[in-house]
């Protein structure tokens, strides 16, 4: 586990929240954007954007906007990467997609 790891799990979610709301606003300023601009690219409003940069919550289609907008949408395959199957469940499932998860058995 490396440093940044550990200092992500020690954040809370209002914390992490600030953090993607720093990246969106430093994202937009390294394209020289306003925060118009990129309501005007994006069809949301100019409050939206503002809120979204200060980590107040913002929607996941609000943030998946912003980020097209940015052209950084690739970073969303780095922040939830597709799963991989381990070659024992897909040995188990013979190929197939896993549809739903096993209820635990208490005890």
């Amino acid at each position: 586990m490396t440093i940044i790891s550990i200092m992500i799990l020690t954040k809370t979610d209002k914390e992490i929240l600030q953090e993607i709301g720093q990246r969106l606003s430093a994202y937009r300023l390294q394209k020289n954007l306003s925060q118009e601009e990129i309501a005007t690219a994006t069809g949301l409003n100019q409050k939206t954007i503002s809120h979204a940069e200060a980590g107040k919550d913002p929607r996941l289609s609000t943030v998946v906007k912003i980020l097209r907008a940015l052209e950084r949408l690739e970073s969303l395959e780095a922040f939830l990467p597709k799963p991989g199957i381990s070659p024992l469940m897909l040995a188990r499932l013979s190929g197939r997609e896993r549809r739903r998860a096993r209820k635990h058995k208490n005890g």
